[in-house]
């Protein structure tokens, strides 16, 4: 007699997009570097790319919380998707809390921030980050979890 075994579902993984500082105001901050869309309407058409994770979104505008929310889903997570805004250019805690957690983290930035300002060019979570994604707008985002989704295979 055949037995049937149903399969069992396939854990699904989590993933972690941060925004830091002054990207709350994407879609209203200088359109011409930024463009127009709010982040959670691009979250929205991110999400049904990726079935097989669970994509979290969160943003704040201090370091502290930040650091916490790394600390809190930075060990658990399958991989985080980071833009540290200027935080990137200032913050070595933040290098600290990147360094002190298990999943891989990848760095986004919107715009090309070489093309920018002169203080922009340095980042200070860059070698604790497993790369960067720059100035490729919004669809860095994807690429980043996109990269981190191949993780698994």
């Amino acid at each position: 007699m055949r037995v049937y075994l149903p399969n069992k579902k396939k854990k699904m993984l989590d993933i972690h997009i941060i925004n830091g500082p002054n990207l709350n105001l994407l879609g209203k901050r200088e359109p011409e570097i930024y463009g127009s869309q709010t982040f959670e309407t691009y979250f929205e058409t991110l999400k049904p790319l990726f079935p097989d994770f669970h994509l979290h979104y969160f943003q704040s505008n201090h370091e502290g919380a930040l650091i916490d929310y790394l600390h809190e889903h930075g060990f658990a997570a399958h991989g985080i998707v980071l833009n540290a805004g200027a935080y990137t250019h200032t913050s070595i805690a933040l290098a600290d809390a990147i360094s002190a957690i298990r999943a891989p983290v990848v760095e986004v930035h919107i715009s090309n921030v070489h093309a920018r300002e002169i203080f922009r060019h340095k980042s200070c979570i860059a070698a604790v980050c497993k790369g960067a994604i720059i100035g490729l707008g919004l669809e860095g985002y994807r690429l980043g979890v996109q990269y981190l989704a191949g993780l698994t295979t």
